[in-house]
């Protein structure tokens, strides 16, 4: 470690993402990428970009960008932020929202695992709220505690459980003095979004992203949808950083992919028709499956331990995310792909069973 690291940077313990080997091919079911490609529309535009305007910054305001997500969502264009992904959104979030030293964040202990780095770096508590032994968010407990506002996937990672928009929305006015933050990277697959919500509830701030529904990882490009004041202090966060975070190309791509809704409604039934057979087939192998209402199953085998099952697999060309931490370490997340790819993984898991 460098002597020269600031005694924060020298502290933390950043996220780990899935892994990304280069050492053989795998059938790759770690990362929660959409099996599909992403719309006809997306690549046309794409291809048809104008390369000679990159000597030009990109548009700061991302006007047609945030008009065709507003009308996709049914919002208005000043009610959206755009950023590097979902990630770098939720990284304006914190420090937009919660006061350093201050009353903290609350969210859950099993949850995407980001949160927890986010509060360390920008020095922010956090309260952790364990989930039910079922794996479900007890809203009310997370609601009692002392905390600036709360963060809530929904649907959750890595347990893939959905809440339905029922509860979310007297969790959201109940709190109506605290910020709530819903992250809803894989909403595409539950369709309960809580956007209609953000029309009045000046307290809340809906996170998505292009990676999951719409099969664009590589673009890396997400947004917020919220009240403006709310939108107002992203701004202020991001042009604190820079000001041009979303590239040309992925503003034109990402404009063009969300247009194209029949495309996505019939990708999206797919993987939900495939998540449905992934988990069927997974019980009948001996599997504990938690309702998914993602594009990946959290499971457990009843004789296998998390970590063998996923050595296992990796050993046979199949790739799936394993967390060693407490609680779910004898779980393994799998991706949903497509049937070929899901074949392949019980082909593999009927061998690694067998022996």
């Amino acid at each position: 470690m460098s002597a020269f690291y600031s005694k924060r940077i020298a502290s933390i313990l950043p996220y780990v993402a899935g892994e990304q080997p280069k050492d053989r091919k795998y059938v790759k079911l770690n990362t929660n990428e959409n099996p599909y490609p992403p719309s006809p529309k997306a690549e046309a535009a794409l291809h048809g970009f104008d390369a000679a305007s990159l000597k030009l910054y990109p548009p700061l305001e991302m006007r047609g960008l945030r008009e065709a997500i507003a009308r996709a969502e049914g919002v208005a264009p000043e009610n959206v932020f755009c950023g590097n992904g979902s990630d770098e959104i939720l990284a304006f979030c914190f420090p937009a929202f919660f006061d350093e030293g201050g009353a903290g964040a609350a969210f859950a202990d099993v949850t995407y695992s980001f949160y927890p780095v986010f509060c360390n770096f920008f020095g922010i508590p956090a309260h952790i709220l364990p989930l039910n032994e079922d794996f479900t968010l007890d809203l009310g407990a997370l609601s009692a505690l002392p905390a600036q506002g709360m963060v809530v996937a929904n649907p959750n990672a890595p347990t893939g459980i959905g809440i339905p928009l029922s509860a979310i929305e007297p969790f959201v006015r109940e709190n109506a003095g605290r910020i709530v933050i819903l992250d809803e990277a894989y909403m595409p697959f539950f369709g309960q979004s809580a956007v209609p919500l953000t029309k009045t509830c000046k307290n809340l701030v809906v996170v998505k992203t292009f990676s999951k529904g719409y099969a664009l990882a590589g673009m890396r490009c997400g947004y917020a949808i919220a009240d403006r004041e709310l939108i107002a202090g992203l701004e202020r966060c991001r042009d604190s950083f820079n000001s041009y975070p979303v590239d040309s190309v992925c503003q034109a791509v990402c404009a063009a992919a969300i247009g194209d809704a029949d495309y996505y409604r019939e990708r999206t039934a797919q993987v939900i028709s495939e998540r449905e057979r992934l988990t069927e087939q997974l019980q009948k192998r001996g599997f504990f499956v938690l309702p998914s209402a993602a594009n990946f199953v959290f499971a457990r085998h009843a004789a296998r331990g998390g970590r063998e099952v996923y050595e296992g697999l990796r050993a046979r060309g199949v790739l799936v995310r394993h967390f060693g931490v407490e609680r779910i370490r004898e779980f393994c997340r799998i991706t949903v792909g497509t049937a070929a790819e899901n074949d392949a993984l019980l082909s593999a898991l009927d061998d690694l069973l067998s022996r």
